[in-house]
């Protein structure tokens, strides 16, 4: 769709470029519930670097766990005490940081190893690599 095509079909309500994303961020450091939150927080941003917009129709949405042995609760022990040793706010960052890249390689990573697939009379058309390669040299993204 050329620019001014776009701009009449936002003007209309009528631009469709909707789609959701499920991503699963999964760690085995031990966060608790509220810093698992956001963390998952934090996986929005790196689909944001890769261009994402949210727009109304999309229904992105993040779940995160730890599977830190220490933070496990084991059948039968569900009504005992027990102490947790969790991650400190300050100790978040990196993982914050983490999570971005991760994400947003994740999300390229899918789009260059996508393969065209045709199904209910219906074909969609995988990344054509050479000519996304150097379309990304001609405006010097990657050398």
């Amino acid at each position: 769709m050329l620019e001014g095509q776009r701009s009449e079909a936002i003007a209309r309500g009528s631009d469709n470029a909707d789609g959701s994303c499920v991503i699963v961020v999964a760690t085995d450091a031990p966060a608790d519930a509220r810093n698992l939150k956001r963390l998952a927080a934090r996986a929005i941003m790196g689909m944001a670097r890769t261009g994402a917009a949210g727009s109304n129709g999309s229904g992105d949405y993040v779940i995160a766990f730890s599977t830190a042995p220490e933070l496990r609760i084991r059948a039968g022990d569900a009504n005992k005490p027990h102490a947790e040793t969790v991650l400190g706010n300050e100790a978040m960052s990196p993982l914050f940081l983490a999570v971005i890249e991760a994400t947003e390689e994740a999300i390229y990573n899918s789009l260059f190893r996508a393969t065209t697939l045709t199904g209910r009379g219906h074909t969609v058309e995988a990344l054509p690599l050479d000519k996304t390669l150097q379309i990304l040299r001609e405006h010097r993204a990657i050398q």
